[in-house]
């Protein structure tokens, strides 16, 4: 029904940057709230950030100033523009995303994507 595919994670030195994309695909009538989220081995999964449909945004604390989500709603993405990265940005990323599909267009459902792995080290 609905693929979400992470990619651009990588191993990078602290102070670097990187950048993900989330794609979506599928019998796709609408995206809703997308985020990102990550999960640090020996954690609970935490998240990193969130945007609507319209754009409009909200951004942990941990990441406030260095990170920076965007949408690209014409073709059903989405990114994280990760700067100044540290040690302990070192996750696996996760998409995530609200879809309405053709087939179930009286509600909405949620799905994740498989991850993309960051690791920041020197």
């Amino acid at each position: 029904q609905v693929q979400l595919v992470e990619s651009g994670g990588g191993l990078v030195q602290p102070g670097g940057s990187l950048r993900l994309a989330c794609a979506a695909s599928g019998n796709i009538l609408g995206l809703h709230d997308m985020g990102w989220y990550r999960q640090a081995p020996g954690s609970q999964r935490e998240l990193v950030a969130v945007i609507g449909s319209g754009g409009n945004t909200r951004i942990a604390d941990s990441v406030k100033g260095r990170f920076t989500i965007s949408r690209d709603n014409a073709n059903n993405r989405m990114y994280l523009q990760m700067n100044s990265l540290k040690a302990e940005d070192t996750a696996v990323y996760f998409c995530n995303a609200r879809v309405t599909l053709r087939s179930t267009f009286w509600r909405t459902d949620d799905y994740w994507g498989q991850g993309t792995e960051v690791t920041v080290s020197s």
